[in-house]
């Protein structure tokens, strides 16, 4: 058997060579102290074994806990600006892996290649970003309502910061809520998603040959209740960052509160895109179809409704279902396939249930609804690109986060409806208008209830320079990206300097 630090021995199978990879804590790669591991398995091949991972329990997460508190007493007093210079070699590191850990994730996690060089690429971008905010954590100077006295206010970091990641972007939020956290000065440890946490792994990897010090970042793999929920519940953790599901951000935004800590909830979405008579019906189609149907529907901020004015609605229908009949759907290590797998079995058969749900209703399905199961495809959790139309607003299919690649086309009579039916959900994470009319795109921006509104584009596709984030049953009013990360991961402190050499009593020495 052969060894490294990272992963320890290899297990060499009859079909397959899997490496066990080991938690991160204090700087060095261990064992949980469990003793029990779990598969890592490609969603597109359950014959492929990327890894085995540790199955952490309280005591493996208390360690991390403990080694985070004990570096934060030094790591909040190194400069801002020399943290950031760590998380650009971290940046540079990356690019020179990007290729390797993008096939990773692709391996692991099902999306084509192209969305996995994204993924990798907008963790690189987001970690230039937070680089650059090491020399601009700005605070306010004011002018006193006293004499001979200053005042301002400047950022202080919070502590230890437990982080819990999703599966279908797990190298790039991961980095939304590792970087902006280590700028500010706190200390992390970062619980990945079960299903795929190869790719946080090898984020924290690069962080720590960046030259990260030992315990300012963590690593502990597993599950929910297991390795999760002991964040929650230590009193030593400051502030929770969780991105999931809406059920399960309310479980954790009711037990962060109970002991204060700050808590930063990012959860579903059932988004939007609006399709006007006037739009570029073209430009709409191509935008609906990589809204709907990329990461195999696997985004918060996926197209899941489509409304479409009735003008060209039938027209809309027709080009759009020829198009998504003819996405390829397979393994996304092949360049040329669009869709790959969903996430593992309870997500497919999630999905092919919510395809009986919309047909009970009465919404028409036009095309796709079962699994592809012939070939190498049996192998995996695979779908057809799946469409719904004459769907009415109401109908769980049009209200539901579903998380994989069905859409419902939902006819409207102009903007104001269409706007009518796009807000009258649960959620309000993103959306989209398609229109060649500029009042109508600023009538738009001003009236969809929502944290990220396009236009002329689908509701994917944020910026990292940007807060994302959203309203209602979406989230709890924090932002991740841009300064919303910022103004998480940091308190304000006010700062009064007195030089008048004298007792002064703000409001009660005024004498008008």
């Amino acid at each position: 058997m052969a060894t490294d630090t990272l992963t320890g021995p290899t297990i060499v199978g009859s079909a397959t060579r899997a490496k066990v990879y080991k938690n991160f804590i204090d700087g060095e790669w261990v064992e949980s102290v469990s003793g029990q591991t779990f598969e890592n398995l490609n969603p597109a091949d359950t014959r492929d074994l990327v890894g085995i991972f540790q199955r952490s329990v309280k005591a493996d997460v208390d360690a991390a806990i403990a080694a985070a508190k004990r570096a934060y007493a030094k790591w909040r007093l190194v400069p801002a600006p020399r943290r950031a210079e760590i998380i650009y070699r971290a940046a540079e590191m990356l690019i020179e892996r990007k290729e390797d850990y993008s096939r990773d994730m692709t391996r692991e996690m099902g999306k084509v290649l192209k969305e996995t060089r994204g993924d990798v690429q907008e963790a690189i971008d987001t970690a230039y970003y937070f680089a650059g905010e090491g020399r601009r954590l700005f605070g306010p100077t004011t002018p006193s309502e006293l004499p001979n006295k200053f005042a301002m206010a400047i950022r202080q970091p919070l502590g230890v910061c437990g982080m819990i990641a999703p599966w279908n972007f797990p190298m790039a939020i991961p980095s939304w809520k590792l970087l902006p956290a280590l700028v500010c000065g706190n200390t992390c440890v970062i619980k990945p998603a079960q299903d795929t946490p190869l790719s946080t792994y090898n984020l924290v990897k690069v962080l720590s040959d960046a030259g990260v010090p030992k315990g300012v970042v963590n690593i502990v793999s597993g599950f929910g209740a297991d390795a999760g929920a002991p964040m929650l519940e230590h009193p030593d953790v400051r502030a929770i960052s969780f991105t999931g599901s809406s059920s399960v951000g309310r479980t954790i935004g009711t037990t962060a509160a109970q002991s204060f800590k700050h808590c930063s909830l990012e959860l579903g979405g059932k988004n939007p895109m609006i399709v006007l008579d006037d739009a570029n019906l073209d430009l709409a189609i191509e935008g609906g179809l990589w809204g709907a149907f990329g990461t195999t529907g696997q985004r918060c901020t996926a197209t899941s409704r489509i409304i479409v004015q009735k003008g060209v609605y039938s027209e809309f229908i027709e080009r759009y279902v020829e198009r998504a009949k003819q996405l390829k759907v397979g393994n996304g290590l092949d360049e040329s396939i669009d869709m790959g797998p969903a996430i593992n079995e309870r997500q497919l058969i999630s999905d092919l249930k919510y395809v009986e749900i919309g047909q009970s209703e009465g919404a028409r399905l036009k095309c796709g609804g079962h699994r592809l199961d012939s070939g190498d495809l049996r192998h995996g959790f695979f779908m057809e690109p799946t469409v719904f139309v004459d769907v009415n607003p109401k109908m769980r299919i049009a209200q539901e986060e579903i998380f994989g690649p069905v859409v419902s086309i939902i006819p409207c009579d102009d903007l104001e409806d269409a706007i009518e039916i796009a807000n009258n959900i649960e959620y309000g994470l993103s959306s989209a208008l398609y229109t060649r009319d500029v009042n109508k795109a600023f009538a738009a921006m001003r009236d969809l209830y929502a944290g990220i509104t396009y236009i002329n584009a689908p509701t994917i596709g944020a910026e990292v320079h940007l807060p994302f984030g959203g309203t209602k049953a979406t989230g709890n009013g924090h932002r991740e990206g841009g300064l919303g990360a910022i103004e998480f991961y940091s308190e304000w402190k006010a700062v009064y300097v007195d030089y008048s050499d004298r007792l002064q009593k703000a409001q009660i020495d005024r004498v008008d």
